[in-house]
């Protein structure tokens, strides 16, 4: 359930937004965005990394054909443009707010790679971090190309409670704190929220789960009678 800033108790910002260090405090500043506004688009220069300290931004690509595709939506605690310390120079993503009065904490390539060359344990951490990230990546274009919505929609579920569930130690079922919108969670298993609202009312219908506005209660199927 934790925030992703916190890796095995470690607080990323605490560590990197530059207000925490006393060199760099009265030269650095917010960037501050409205909703729609993009950090970055695809092909602009890769030499920062960010930390939402507010808001939301998506990020995602356009294809061949004008679609465009959403690889992440991300909050409060989450950072985005971590590729510029693998020696990407050119972003192959853009990352845009969704989120009225969202605010972003940067952190310059040189400065990050500081940071790594200074503490290997952190280093480690990082990296691990990236690797997990695009791990996750990888599973959520799978979905999307070979799996039909209903078993995209299932999967991302499992996903959220992984990240947001805890047990409800009665019942056994998992309740997740719903961390998107309706909209956002179409956005993400790449459908339309109508349709995204069937499949939730089928699957409540299944007793695979319940839901409301802040939690979808997944069920313990081996407690459940047919």
């Amino acid at each position: 359930m934790n925030s992703i800033w916190f890796l095995d108790d470690l607080n990323l910002f605490t560590i990197l937004c530059p207000h925490q260090f006393k060199n760099y405090k009265n030269a650095h500043e917010f960037y501050h965005y409205k909703k729609n506004d993009f950090v970055y688009f695809e092909e602009d220069n890769a030499d920062k990394i960010f930390l939402i300290t507010s808001g939301k931004v998506k990020i995602g690509y356009v294809t061949d054909d004008g679609d465009e595709i959403i690889t992440a939506i991300l909050s409060k605690g989450e950072i985005f443009g971590e590729k510029a310390i693998l020696g990407e120079e050119k972003r192959n993503e853009f990352a845009q707010v969704i989120d009225g009065e969202t605010s972003i904490c940067p952190i310059t390539s040189e400065m990050m790679m500081e940071l790594l060359r200074e503490n290997k344990e952190f280093s480690v951490k990082i990296y691990k971090f990236i690797g997990f990230r695009f791990k996750k990546l990888e599973r959520r274009l799978q979905l999307l190309l070979f799996k039909d919505t209903k078993t995209r929609l299932k999967e991302f579920i499992k996903e959220l409670s992984e990240d947001f569930g805890y047990k409800n130690v009665i019942t056994g079922d998992m309740i997740i704190r719903q961390p998107y919108t309706q909209k956002e969670m179409a956005t993400l298993i790449g459908t339309s929220r109508p349709t995204l609202n069937i499949l939730l009312n089928e699957l409540k219908e299944e007793h695979y789960l319940d839901f409301n506005r802040k939690e979808i209660i997944l069920k313990n199927n081996n407690k459940l009678v047919n």
